[in-house]
């Protein structure tokens, strides 16, 4: 056999890599032991241990060390059907958007075909957009649809005298932006909550968003957050210096409500420009040392805002502490975030903050701070303080370039945004404030203003990736959809369930192997005994590739997973019937085991690509338990190849170098000729099945 270090060297290289992958699910599962155990049966203390425990390392290997939350993420996730949860069905209004786009006309012929083509999307697999369109044909009518979208807020897009198909496509694409723009939102809202490992998809071809959320326990907390109606908003802001001596003093009141330290009061009566001073010093950071740790103990003993909340701040060329510009505040670690939140929502504390400041987090951590989350200061106008323009007066949101090749996100305004903006950046520009986008109370850039904006055309340019100026251009592009989401369908499977089809999944598999291992044994003899390696080596991979893709396991997964392992025996009863029949052929064992790779070659692959072609479909087409199905199915049909094929020809040469007696049955051979005439004959085989076992 030619190539064999070649395969022993992947065999080594992909049970390695195997094995790294299922690493990360043994760590986390010994951490979320370690929470149960210290919670006891408290939910809350159980969540407040592995919130905790988000940015410690937790898996040490040397070369990379891995914090909890990148631990969690690299695991094999249990599916809805095997940790419980929540299984929800969200549907996006496009009869709302379609209504909101033609400025909610009252012509009855429209809103009747608008009625008729809601109704029949329920069992129609064409869109709203496209029954919209022949309904409102249907009925007769004769106003020219464009008439009806060739608003102001439309005006780029839809002129009148446009043709009808030129508004079906206007329409098709807004409803695809509305889905879109939904899925990004609920996306946001749900990594908010800490679901781990939720599995969020579009519905091809529908209006329709399916979540489900393993490990839920909280259902109606859920539905609330699904359901609320998402609002995008353009907020002033304040400065970092103006709001450093606020919380300041949030953290000496702090120090003396929570009795960090005995002696908090009587220092805060010392000289307060020097303590100031030192409390910037310390927050800045600065060089190791005695002095140095020294200090940090005294941060974490007398100010208990300060211990977990870094100011905004940093050592200017003379080496002297300074607050940094902007509205940025401070910044905290993740696992910190709920513990400043709760300092702020303390009685004492909010009684010192100003009625129309808001302290908001942004929406995810900076690239080079992929544990920490940013807090900013939003100022609130008006007599209720709210947002100085909201996102419905945006007509277009884009992802662009700028000269320098950077990633930047033009923003287009309808001419009664364009009129406010234009005093909003007036504004702002004097003393090169900024403005706060905020969406669902979280903070998505805070963009400072160069100058005055007169025409509503902006350009927002920041420290951006690609994939940031998309995500901002899609949360923009939301404030004009103004749609909302509701639930359709819903069901909840329990945890007892889960652990229920955990259990019968497991046994299933485990009687499945063993039986297969028997099989093999007893029929095949020395070679069942390396199919069952190879069967066993099969199952770790599939395991393995599986987390490597962070791929959810379900239930129809696993049986997927006990489907393969009959796929690979499959292969190996090809090769060994085609072994008889070469050793049949009088042919010595080493080349029966060549000529019965090489000839049952051609069936095998036959018959596994045709069920690999089938994966494929489901995969493209199936969603949900179809889809956990196809995954499995075609990996296991790779590994199954790999290990049927590859594994036991090397093992079979292995045992030839070592001289190791090589049987493919319990069964001897016996000498018999073609015809009794003939002097030529062979070694057939002569038994019926089972037959040595009687």
């Amino acid at each position: 056999m030619q190539g064999k270090g070649l395969i022993k060297l992947l065999v080594i290289v992909v049970s390695l890599a195997c094995l790294y992958s299922l690493s990360f699910t043994w760590v986390t599962r010994n951490v979320e032991r370690d929470a149960e155990n210290f919670a006891k049966g408290d939910l809350a203390k159980e969540k407040s241990y592995l919130d905790s425990m988000a940015g410690e390392v937790v898996y040490n290997l040397g070369f990379a060390k891995y914090t909890y939350r990148e631990a969690k993420a690299n695991e094999l996730a249990l599916g809805l059907d095997l940790k419980g949860g929540m299984n929800v069905t969200m549907e996006i209004s496009l009869d709302e958007l379609i209504r909101n786009l033609a400025n909610n006309p009252k012509d009855e012929k429209f809103n009747k075909a608008l009625e008729q083509a809601v109704a029949k999307s329920k069992t129609s697999a064409k869109t709203v957009v496209a029954l919209f369109m022949e309904e409102y044909k249907s009925i007769g009518a004769t106003t020219p649809l464009s008439t009806f979208f060739s608003t102001k807020d439309n005006a780029a897009l839809i002129k009148p005298g446009d043709s009808d198909s030129k508004v079906e496509s206007f329409l098709q694409k807004e409803a695809d932006n509305a889905i879109q723009n939904s899925y990004k939102v609920l996306r946001t809202r749900i990594d908010k909550f800490g679901v781990a490992s939720p599995n969020i998809q579009i519905q091809q071809g529908t209006n329709r968003i399916l979540i489900e959320l393993p490990g839920v326990k909280d259902e109606s907390r859920v539905r609330n957050l699904l359901q609320g109606s998402a609002k995008l908003e353009f907020y002033e802001t304040y400065t970092n210096q103006e709001i450093y001596p606020i919380l300041e003093n949030i953290d000496k009141t702090l120090a003396s409500t929570l009795k960090a330290a005995p002696a908090a009061t009587t220092n805060a009566a010392a000289d307060t420009s020097k303590k100031s001073d030192d409390l910037l010093s310390n927050l800045t950071g600065g060089k190791k040392d005695a002095k140095k740790d020294s200090a940090a103990v005294n941060l974490g003993q007398k100010n208990p805002l300060f211990e977990i909340l870094r100011a905004n701040a940093y050592l200017n060329e003379n080496q002297q502490p300074t607050l940094g510009p902007g509205p940025l505040v401070g910044i905290a670690s993740l696992k910190d975030t709920a513990k400043v939140n709760a300092y702020l929502q303390r009685p004492e504390v909010k009684s010192i903050l100003p009625g129309n400041l808001k302290l908001l987090w942004a929406v995810k951590p900076e690239q080079k701070t992929p544990e920490q989350l940013s807090l900013y200061a939003i100022k609130g106008s008006g007599q209720d303080n709210g947002a100085v323009l909201t996102g419905d007066v945006i007509t277009d949101a884009t992802a662009n370039f700028d000269d320098k090749n950077q990633p930047v996100v033009g923003m287009q305004m309808n001419s009664e945004g364009a009129h406010q903006w234009k005093k909003i950046t007036a504004k702002a520009a004097q003393n090169r404030d900024a403005i706060a986008i905020v969406l669902d109370n979280v903070v998505y850039s805070a963009p400072s203003v160069n100058g005055e904006i007169p025409n509503g055309s902006s350009s927002i340019s920041g420290s951006f990736t690609v994939e940031d100026t998309k995500d901002l251009a899609n949360v923009l592009k939301a404030g004009r959809l103004p749609t909302t989401a509701k639930i359709v369908e819903e069901a909840v499977v329990g945890p007892t369930l889960g652990q229920a089809a955990i259990d019968a999944g497991v046994n299933s598999a485990v009687i499945g192997i063993i039986v297969v291992m028997i099989f093999m044994i007893a029929y095949y003899n020395t070679a069942g005994i390396v199919a069952n390696i190879a069967v066993l080596l099969n199952v770790f991979i599939i395991m393995g590739v599986l987390a490597s893709l962070n791929a959810v396991l379900t239930l129809p997964g696993i049986a997927g997973i006990v489907l393969t392992m009959g796929t690979a025996v499959d292969a190996n009863v090809l090769i060994y019937e085609r072994i008889r029949e070469e050793l049949g052929l009088g042919k010595s064992i080493r080349q029966a085991v060549a000529d019965g790779y090489k000839h049952a070659l051609p069936s095998i692959l036959d018959s596994q690509i045709t069920t690999f072609l089938i994966g494929i479909i489901l995969f493209l087409f199936g969603s949900g338990p179809i889809l956990g199905f196809a995954t499995t199915l075609m990996v296991g049909i790779i590994t199954s190849l790999f290990t049927a094929i590859l594994v036991t020809r090397v093992i079979f040469e292995w045992m030839l170098a070592k001289d190791f007696k090589i049987k493919v049955s319990f069964l001897g051979l016996q000498t018999r000729c073609i015809t009794q005439t003939s002097n030529s004959c062979r070694n057939v085989k002569s038994f019926t099945p089972f037959q040595s076992l009687l």
